[in-house]
């Protein structure tokens, strides 16, 4: 496998994690956590080719499609949760809700603890355990090929949060909404792919 065509491979694996924290991003996330969270998409995107080389497809297919329902159920609360918490200001304003404006709390609480990180990254990763099950026949160094494969993932994470809390700090609320919205349709995507 050409370098160009492991590049390529990899960009295409890391695309629903950049997407993912982009969205996530776009609610403000501490750097500390943007690291934390990027470094478990990158190990995951090493460690789920190399399963899915070991497990075979039936079983892959199985474990596979478990996590990735419940990865996209995940997705799609975070994106409901955070576009909620984009429109219920306006909604209370409004008087719609029955609440007095500054009831309640303001900022997004988003699951990162080792479990919640864990079924993130899994979800975003389950590509790249398909693509393990075929890296027996590319004629590539394995260690090399997974181990570009999850570098190029976790920075395409941490590009995904960066961008999305400079979009966050640009936009506010409407990119939260936009944000809640990507991670609608992401998580929507996994389901019915």
């Amino acid at each position: 496998m050409s370098f160009f065509t492991l590049m390529a491979l990899s960009i295409a694996l890391g695309t629903d994690a950049f997407s993912m924290a982009l969205g996530i991003g776009t609610a403000g996330v501490r750097w500390r956590r943007i690291f934390e969270i990027s470094a478990v998409v990158s190990l995951f995107h090493v460690f789920m080719p190399l399963t899915g080389l070991l497990l075979g497809a039936f079983l892959g297919r199985v474990v596979g499609n478990v996590a990735t329902v419940i990865g996209a159920l995940i997705v799609i609360i975070i994106g409901a949760q955070m576009l909620w918490e984009s429109v219920k200001p306006q909604l209370v304003q409004l008087g719609w809700l029955g609440e007095e404006p500054g009831d309640g709390p303001a900022d997004l609480k988003v699951a990162t603890g080792f479990w919640a990180m864990s079924v993130l990254a899994g979800s975003v990763s389950m590509d790249a355990l398909s693509v393990g099950f075929s890296l027996g026949t590319f004629k590539a160094n394995l260690i090399t090929t997974v181990l570009v494969m999850g570098a190029v993932a976790g920075i395409m994470t941490g590009a995904g949060f960066i961008f999305g809390r400079q979009l966050g700090s640009w936009f506010g609320t409407k990119a939260q909404a936009l944000g809640g919205v990507v991670l609608l349709v992401i998580g929507i995507k996994l389901l019915v792919t």
